[in-house]
């Protein structure tokens, strides 16, 4: 079992760059791919970006390609989203997700963090 807190999420004008963090406890988590998700009010949750377990492969929404960087560090247990070039459309709220194995879509994610609130003001 893996348990997930996200922290890192703030106000930041447009254009600015922010870094979530995603601390895991559990030991699954050396072996468990990660995602990021996000969902904004009034839309569904979508797919931001997600790592294997060996971050030897990283997937990225369309949206976010070339602004956004998932990276992880196994020693520290910890997931990161290095998010930059940000727009107003990226203001929502921020999910890190576990899973045996690398998905893109929530459903192949079994634990979740509680979320960090990104605003971007323009």
């Amino acid at each position: 079992q893996v348990q997930l807190v996200e922290s890192g999420g703030g106000l930041v004008q447009a254009g600015g760059s922010l870094r979530l963090s995603c601390a895991a406890s559990g030991r699954s988590f050396l072996r468990s791919a990660m995602g990021w998700f996000r969902q904004a009010p009034g839309k569904e949750r979508e797919f931001v970006a997600a790592i294997t377990w060996s971050a030897g492969n990283t997937y990225y929404a369309d949206s976010v390609k070339g602004r956004f960087t998932i990276s992880r560090d196994n020693a520290k247990n910890t997931v990161y989203l290095q998010m930059n070039s940000l727009k107003p459309e990226d203001t929502a709220a921020y999910y890190c997700a576990a899973s045996g194995s690398i998905a893109t879509t929530g459903s192949g994610y079994a634990y979740w963090g509680q979320g960090t609130q990104v605003t971007v003001s323009s």
